[in-house]
């Protein structure tokens, strides 16, 4: 496996993956899928911050990026995270390479001191996830959302880089 930058051609798959998380769980509060040309938009938006892919035998098996935490100035020390694998190559240790990679370009940024995921609560296993990569809950909002039928809450959670 190697982790490298996100490129124009990863953006069909990059988006085929989302998309099973936009339109069969409570994992992203997005209810439409983007399509590759936007999730591209996307990346271009967030950066100078990392957007990166896992890939395996051409295959791009997941993604992991960072952006900006909030607009205000005083944010800029912070920068927010997210991870999304294939959902059939899961717990494989992807997930932990691709963060270990995106934290390791953080840090090299100098600028970005904390990181935060805003994750659905209770969740897929997301919380569990980002426990064992040395993040802790900070906050909680209740009944934020609403998809499929269901209220959902997000936890903030933090790692100190």
């Amino acid at each position: 496996m190697r982790i490298r930058d996100a490129e124009a051609d990863d953006f069909p798959k990059i988006a085929e993956i989302y998309s099973y998380y936009v339109l069969n769980t409570v994992v992203s509060f997005e209810v439409e899928a983007p399509g590759a040309e936007e999730m591209r938009r996307r990346m271009e938006s967030f950066r100078p911050y990392p957007y990166i892919v896992a890939e395996e035998d051409g295959k791009i098996l997941g993604y992991a990026y960072a952006h900006k935490f909030a607009e205000r100035a005083a944010y800029r020390r912070s920068a927010e995270v997210t991870i999304y694998l294939d959902r059939n190559v899961r717990r494989r240790g992807i997930g932990k390479a691709l963060y270990a990679e995106l934290e390791e370009r953080l840090r090299a940024m100098d600028f970005v001191q904390r990181l935060y995921a805003i994750i659905c609560y209770p969740g897929e296993g997301s919380v569990e996830f980002h426990s064992r990569m040395g993040y802790r809950i900070v906050g909680k909002l209740t009944d934020v959302g609403e998809k499929m039928g269901k209220l959902l809450s997000t936890v903030y959670m933090e790692k100190s880089l």
